[in-house]
């Protein structure tokens, strides 16, 4: 069973967390999804991802080329056989989905009360099915683990 690592971002963007996370997880030889609740958000993450220093391949779902994708973002399940998936905006994660995957990360914005409540639930939903989990938090300038 593989693991869901939460995210609680209070220092740096979306952006840059999701694009170092992903870094890690191609260099890992991970194939990611990055999974939101909306395609509007996800366009304009998408924007941020490839303003960003660094070279980042992506893609948005709904293409002809999905399945090359090495990291995916979209509102669904599927679409690039990914290894990763990485949740932001609250998107919704089975424990069945962390069983069959390496990594899960779950991204939210610890200044947005709705956002960390979201999170919570997420945990005990995931945790009380059995799922390992680890919460990070960069609230002292660097990712320390929680918990």
């Amino acid at each position: 069973m593989g693991e869901v690592y939460f995210y609680h971002i209070t220092r740096n963007p979306l952006h840059v967390t999701l694009g170092t996370l992903i870094e890690r997880s191609l260099a890992a030889d991970w194939r990611v999804e990055v999974r939101g609740t909306s395609p509007d958000a996800l366009s304009a993450l998408s924007a941020r991802l490839w303003e960003r220093d660094g070279f980042l391949a992506h893609g948005i779902a709904g293409g002809e080329h999905d399945s090359d994708q090495p990291v995916l973002l979209t509102t669904m399940t599927g679409g690039n056989d990914a290894t990763c998936l990485m949740s932001v905006g609250g998107a919704d994660v089975t424990p069945d989905e962390i069983g069959r995957l390496e990594r899960t990360c779950i991204l939210f914005d610890g200044h947005a009360p709705d956002a960390v409540q979201t999170a919570r639930q997420q945990w005990k939903t995931l945790t009380d099915a059995g799922c390992a989990a680890q919460y990070w938090s960069e609230e002292s300038g660097r990712w320390t683990k929680k918990a």
